[in-house]
């Protein structure tokens, strides 16, 4: 069983990242070719890495082959797929957090890592890249991504207070 903590910055993390996709859907192609000064990534970009690592802690976590993932930078016909692939993916990352801690590996890798440790860096992952998003946006003065509008607190709204 999942410790509970675990599960609710998890079920935040899908939740958040829905929003995102949601958010930048209503931005079009423009918004997704934007980028943070100093950085080469546009926020389409980021968006694929992203769900590319997302993907990749799920498949540590399952103990299936890392995969090459998707190059380039999502653009907005994308954005619909991207969610639906996003949200099974933190699905996955969520029912793995219910296994034991062990160590988890990819099938065909060595290395291998604490469970706890890819669950919580596919958390924080996430949420850097939600940031930088919203940063390449709003540096380019589009203020779509409000990141006070997907974090803890409104998750908590969202949800309904935990007894």
């Amino acid at each position: 069983m999942t410790d509970p903590n675990t599960d609710r910055l998890l079920r935040h993390m899908a939740w958040a990242n829905q929003a995102l996709v949601a958010r930048l859907t209503e931005q079009g192609d423009a918004a997704l070719t934007l980028a943070a000064p100093n950085n080469e990534w546009s926020a389409g970009r980021i968006l694929q890495h992203l769900v590319n690592a997302a993907n990749n802690y799920a498949n540590r976590l399952e103990g299936v082959e890392r995969d090459p993932g998707v190059e380039g930078a999502a653009v907005s016909a994308d954005l619909p797929a991207l969610a639906e692939r996003l949200a099974a993916i933190d699905a996955r990352v969520r029912a793995a957090a219910a296994q034991p801690e062990g160590m988890a590996k990819f099938s065909n890798r060595d290395d291998a890592y604490p469970r706890s440790t890819v669950i919580a860096q596919a958390i924080h992952h996430a949420t850097e890249h939600r940031a930088q998003i919203a940063g390449a946006l709003a540096t380019n003065g589009n203020a779509a991504i409000d990141l006070d509008a997907i974090d803890l607190w409104e998750f908590t709204d969202f949800e309904g207070m935990p007894a």
